[in-house]
């Protein structure tokens, strides 16, 4: 089979030292690959090996034509246009001078053969849902999910042969990730997504695992290769247990020829001193006994060893992959106290007719929280609408709420508003970019820096817990993982002073790989505070117990779902 990528003995650390690849080989092929992993394996580092935005150590990538990369978090700028974000800016720029008159040489050259490009971005951009998204707006208004849908457009526009996602649903609604499907579905290039969405990673036509240095590819979709490892790990489980036996089957061997040899001992000495054997006689057989003994002792310890390296290989295939540990503050919230009592403001109503401003309505940067939406469906009339916004946003005891809600509805400024605002119990916030931690500070210093009473082996045994042990404590903050940078920040707020009653978490399964969102949803699963989660993970949100669910609408509000 032809390789369209192949990686081909490459090591890669990080300036302060940290290796995260070391003489690595892997082929992909043609076709729709998902690439999967524990966090902090090193899937988003070997993306940008093959991206060409990191350079290996040693090794080589060789890739055949030209890659498109979106990586997992976006080089934004707020100031930036959409325009700027397609890079298509300097040829749009060329195109209306030239329809302004202005026939510099220059204004062709940069045009070239992309007399169109206004019109097809236009139209990768409504293909992706983005129809209300100018080619002017500027990035700060887009909300995270329009933002990652943009860049999408991007890479598309420039029809590359080989697509590399990193995450490419985080921070999408449930719109937005089926049409993130359709544009993987359709795809004839060559496909490398990282990801964690079992829906997207159903789509693809193998799975290649990273796991402990090496790439392993599994033939078939998610399903196949979770059936595949399922199987390996039952034959790794018998092997083992297999394993065992021989070693209580050797050990039982040895004591059984100790018992032999300390009798024969005793026959020979009880039958020299009864004068039944001569001295000399008794000698030789004293000394042969001791040779055969020796022999013995020597062989079934050569047994035992070898029944302990079976043992070893066999435990080695069986998987035992680190989770999170988390210990949720214990406060628990009582049934009747009232945690949070958020005044809504109405939203003006949309503007109407040809003056209508198209980007008017703004994403989770331009929207200000004070939303409402009913809910009601196509079929509700506007009456029924009105009836269910709500105009006070008030949580009561320990509850688990769902915040809901198309991308650009508000819902991250509305969960900023909760913080700004204040809350009757101590809050906490988890942003969907992580931006809480100094990148410059290890992660304890950042932990400490929110917990000042806590010592450094208090903050070093609760950093255990996220996985943080011995030297990996000490790394900077800007040389983590996604999925290790969600680690720490969650370690650093559950740390902070005083602990969290009320906790917001916006999109908290972003970048997290399988086992990881498994283990945070029963960990929060037993939170005794008041939650409220920003998600489109339906699967997570049912998971968590969710006691009531509010939804968030561009042009409604806030209303219960």
């Amino acid at each position: 089979m032809s390789m369209s990528i192949v990686v081909d003995q490459v090591s890669f650390a990080w300036p302060d030292g940290t290796t995260v690849l070391n003489r690595l080989d892997a082929a992909f092929p043609a076709g729709r690959t998902g690439l999967i992993g524990l966090n902090g394996s090193g899937k988003s580092t070997l993306l940008r090996l093959i991206a060409g935005e990191l350079t290996p150590a040693s090794g080589s990538v060789s890739v055949q034509g030209v890659a498109g990369y979106l990586p997992q978090n976006l080089p934004l700028g707020a100031t930036r246009t959409v325009s700027d974000l397609l890079e298509i800016s300097r040829t749009r720029a060329a195109l209306h001078a030239i329809e302004t008159g202005d026939a510099a040489e220059e204004n062709f050259a940069a045009v070239g053969d992309d007399w169109d490009v206004e019109e097809r971005a236009r139209a990768e951009l409504d293909r992706l849902g983005l129809p209300h998204v100018g080619l002017d707006r500027t990035v700060g208004t887009l909300s995270g999910g329009e933002t990652v849908m943009v860049a999408l457009a991007a890479r598309l526009l420039k029809r590359p042969d080989v697509l590399l996602l990193d995450e490419p649903t985080n921070n999408l609604d449930l719109d937005a990730r089926r049409r993130l499907y359709d544009a993987v579905s359709a795809w004839q290039g060559v496909l490398l997504v990282v990801s964690h969405d079992r829906a997207l990673l159903e789509l693809v036509d193998q799975i290649a695992e990273l796991r402990e240095g090496s790439v392993r590819m599994y033939g078939g979709n998610l399903t196949s290769y979770e059936e595949q490892v399922e199987a390996e790990q039952q034959a790794a489980e018998r092997s083992v247990r297999t394993a065992e036996g021989e070693i209580r089957r050797r050990k039982r061997e040895i004591a059984e020829t100790a018992i032999k040899i300390d009798r024969g001992r005793r026959y020979g000495r009880k039958a020299f001193e009864n004068k039944k054997v001569p001295k000399m006689a008794a000698g030789a057989l004293k000394r042969k006994a001791q040779v055969s003994a020796g022999k013995q002792r020597a062989l079934h310890a050569e047994r035992l060893e070898e029944a302990h390296e079976r043992l070893s290989e066999a435990e080695q295939a069986v998987r035992d992959d680190a989770e999170i540990r988390i210990e949720l503050p214990g406060t628990e919230v009582p049934a009747g106290r009232t945690v949070l009592t958020l005044p809504l403001e109405p939203r003006p109503a949309p503007a109407e007719g040809p003056d209508a401003d198209p980007d008017a309505d703004a994403g989770e940067g331009a929207g200000d929280g004070r939303d409402a939406d009913a809910g009601g469906g196509a079929d509700a009339g506007a009456g029924d609408r009105r009836a269910a916004v709500l105009e006070t946003l008030v949580v009561r005891g320990p509850e688990r709420i769902a915040l809901v809600g198309p991308n650009g509805s508000g819902k991250t400024t509305l969960l900023k508003r909760i913080v700004a605002h204040g809350a009757h119990v101590p809050v906490r916030y988890l942003p969907q970019r992580l931006d809480l931690l100094d990148d410059r500070l290890s992660v304890v210093d950042n932990v400490r820096a929110m917990a000042p009473s806590a010592s450094v082996n208090e903050v070093r045994a609760r950093l255990a817990r996220f996985l943080f042990r011995g030297e990996r404590a000490e790394r900077a903050a800007g040389t983590l993982s996604g999925g290790e940078r969600f680690r720490a920040t969650l370690a650093a707020l559950l740390s902070a002073e005083p602990p969290p009653q009320l906790l917001l978490l916006d999109e908290p399964t972003n970048n997290l790989d399988m086992a990881s969102v498994r283990q945070l949803a029963q960990a929060l699963a037993a939170y005794r505070g008041a939650l409220i989660v920003a998600s489109h993970d339906l699967p997570f949100l049912e998971e968590l117990g969710i006691t009531r669910r509010l939804r968030q609408d561009r042009d409604e509000g806030l209303a219960e779902s």
